[in-house]
């Protein structure tokens, strides 16, 4: 499967900072790349590069084919981080608009523009000043203006962010969508749980270096399973446990403690549970848990996750 974007030892320096450091990394087309890191970890610097609208201090960049994203930006749609709408324009307008610049006839983007908006639930907002919709309803209006001319990939920048739950599915399923029509969809995110429930293939950022570039099960499967615990344990006594290599605790209910315990590989929950039953713990719960992509990004970039959400409850905030 060939390419819809590709990048070999990009680097971008700003006077004495490196932002970006030697990243390669391939979106195959049709599938739906998630860009995954902290603020700060060169994820915008990198999708500017990939547009065009800065140049690399170093490395190659193709779009579509092209060494230069601004020779194919009809064939592209872009979500910036920064929102902004014209906000005395009616959703109608603004989609259309934004769709003859891609180079639709004014008809045709209209006529588009109506359809994304009745199928997004937004139909009897169509004529409504975007000042008067609700942040979400504008949001998505304007990643509508980013696909109204269809393009063949589709570069989103932290698009969950400020949006609640419902929301947040709704452009969940907008995305699936446009992967399935044959779309190359990359968003950046530093929300886990969107990639996890959506991405083909994921590439995990830390301090402007590639830390991870696979699939979402091959990233997990570089964080060890847990056993969680709680009850009237002593972390010194599950950390004996077999196969248990790291103890971490905190409070639960009722004074006792809830312990995580990492397992080495191929270790068996189920024989750390009867060793503690044996030994007379007094355990009230036990669970394995199965390691997350969030987990997985703590190992692979040493704790680097300042930022970093497992799930999206806090996106909306």
């Amino acid at each position: 499967m060939d390419a819809a974007l590709s990048l070999s030892g990009v680097t971008k320096r700003y006077g004495d900072f490196t932002a970006v450091n030697d990243l390669s990394f391939t979106a195959e087309r049709g599938r739906i790349l998630g860009f995954l890191g902290p603020n700060g970890a060169g994820k915008t610097s990198t999708l500017r590069m990939v547009l065009g609208l800065m140049a690399p201090t170093a490395g190659k960049i193709q779009v579509l084919g092209e060494d230069d994203a601004r020779k194919v930006r009809a064939r592209i749609g872009f979500l910036p981080e920064e929102r902004g709408l014209y906000k005395r324009m009616t959703p109608v307008e603004a989609i259309a608009f934004l769709g003859s610049l891609k180079g639709l006839s004014t008809g045709e983007a209209r006529k588009r523009a109506r359809r994304l908006l009745d199928e997004q639930g937004l139909g009897e907002a169509a004529n409504r000043q975007i000042r008067a919709l609700s942040k979400g309803m504008a949001q998505k209006v304007q990643l509508l203006s980013a696909i109204v001319h269809e393009p063949e990939l589709v570069i989103l920048d932290e698009p969950f962010s400020g949006l609640d739950p419902v929301n947040q599915q709704t452009l969940e399923s907008l995305i699936r969508n446009l992967a399935r029509r044959g779309a190359t969809v990359v968003f950046s995110t530093h929300v886990m749980q969107h990639a996890e429930r959506l991405c083909d293939h994921v590439v995990l950022m830390a301090n402007g270096r590639k830390a991870f570039d696979g699939s979402v099960a091959e990233a997990r499967a570089k964080a060890p399973r847990a056993l969680v615990i709680e009850g009237a344990v002593r972390a010194e006594d599950v950390a004996a446990l077999p196969g248990v290599t790291t103890v971490t605790a905190e409070p639960a209910e009722a004074g006792a403690l809830r312990l995580t315990a990492a397992l080495a590989d191929g270790a068996s929950g189920q024989e750390a549970l009867k060793a503690a039953f044996l030994k007379g713990l007094d355990i009230v719960r036990f669970e394995l848990k199965e390691p997350t992509l969030h987990d997985a990004f703590i190992v692979l970039t040493g704790g680097e996750s300042s930022d970093i959400q497992a799930s999206a409850s806090g996106a909306a905030q």
